[in-house]
Order: C-alpha cells, then structure tokens, then sequence
C-alpha cells in the first residue's frame, strides 16, 4: 500500500527583534513557508497568529526585545511558538470589550487556534499556539481524494521508472515533481498514439482543475 506520507516540513526558526515594522516581514515569511508545506488553508489564521504573539511581546515586554519565531508541524497540527527573554510578563487570556485597549491579541489568538499556551523556561517564555492543518498526517498532503490518487500514482510511476530513487513507500517533492512531469508526458505521447488531441485534452484538463480550486463544479 502507497502511503501518504511524501512532504517534508523541517521546524524552522528565525531570530529578529521586536519592532512593529517586523510584524509585516514576519507575516510574509510566513505565507511563503506555509505555501511550500502545501498548508494554504491556515496561512491566515497563522499569520493573525503571529502578528498577534508577536505584537504582545512589543506592547509587554518592550520594543528591541531579542525574540525567536519556530514554526514546526506536530502530529496533524501547525505550531508557532514566539520567544522572549521576559519570564515575568505572562499572556494573558481577557474578555476584551469593545472599548477595551488592550487584551485583544491573546483573546484573538484564542478563538483563532485550536489549542495555545506558555511555557516557562530556565532563559525565556515561550508562548506557543497550534493551528488544525487537516493533514492525515504530519508528511501528508491536503486536498482531498484527488491528492491522494495523485500520491498513489507517482509512488507507483516512481518505484517502476527511477529505481534507488524513489520507493513504493515514499517521494521526496523534487523526486514527485519530475515523476509527475514524466507521467504528464508519457500520458500525452499515449493519446496521440489513439488518435486523440493531446492539446485538446491538456486544456480540457486546465479548465477542470482551475474550477475545482476555485470551489466551482463543473
């Protein structure tokens, strides 16, 4: 059996200080990471996330506070943990009214994440939030049935035409990128050969995958 399991997602962390103009890198930083792990789903709530963790850490503990931002995929969750030097400034969770100043942030992250918190260390506090990705598992893939033929598919393709470097069991992306290619390929030189369009079908194919990520039947 193929399993699932074919992307890589390596905690990452990354060190800055804290200032206001961070906020807006760090939510970039953050797209663009989620967008290679394949997590488009939580790239908003994630990035709410992180500019309010981060913001929290601006407004309590100070403006130039040395802070780690690590990002790391835990069983089927995303989790972000911020972290600062300050061990006496803790979050925390208020019923944020509508004329309140402050106490947003935390509450925020709170109906954003399924699950946050504070850790407190030897050298620093962690404050860390985690996010449902809707992965069956850590390597896998969202994205439904298709994904999962698709997955099925190159592990076959791949363990029958690039020996040593792919397995039935698994594809690294790069490996799964040329297979696809290659399956692409070998499918079109297949439909000249029974006398079909293979431009034809490409487009008809485009069309169909355009409408079905944009949430239309057709």
């Amino acid at each position: 059996m193929i399993q699932e399991a074919c992307m890589s997602r390596k905690p990452w962390d990354l060190a800055f200080t804290a200032e206001p103009e961070e906020v807006a890198a760090l939510r970039r930083i953050m797209r663009l990471h989620l967008g290679v792990w394949g997590l488009h789903d939580v790239t908003d709530e994630a990035q709410l996330c992180v500019s309010e963790l981060v913001s929290n850490v601006i407004t309590h503990v100070g403006l130039g506070t040395p802070v780690t931002l690590s990002v790391s995929v835990r069983g089927t969750y995303l989790r972000i943990e911020v972290h600062d030097p300050d061990t006496r400034a803790l979050p925390t969770l208020l019923d944020a009214g509508s004329d309140s100043e402050g106490g947003r942030g935390i509450a925020l992250v709170g109906a954003v994440a399924d699950n946050w918190g504070v850790q407190l260390l030897a050298d620093r506090k962690v404050t860390w939030c985690e996010l449902a990705t809707g992965l069956s598992s850590a390597n896998g893939h969202c994205g439904g049935v298709r994904v999962t033929r698709a997955e099925s598919l190159l592990g076959l393709y791949g363990a029958a035409h690039l020996p040593g470097t792919a397995t039935r069991s698994t594809l690294s992306v790069a490996v799964a990128e040329e297979t696809a290619i290659d399956v692409i390929a070998d499918l079109l030189h297949w439909l000249r050969a029974h006398g079909c369009d293979p431009d034809e079908v490409l487009d008809r194919a485009q069309i169909h995958y355009e409408a079905e990520a944009s949430g239309v039947e057709t």
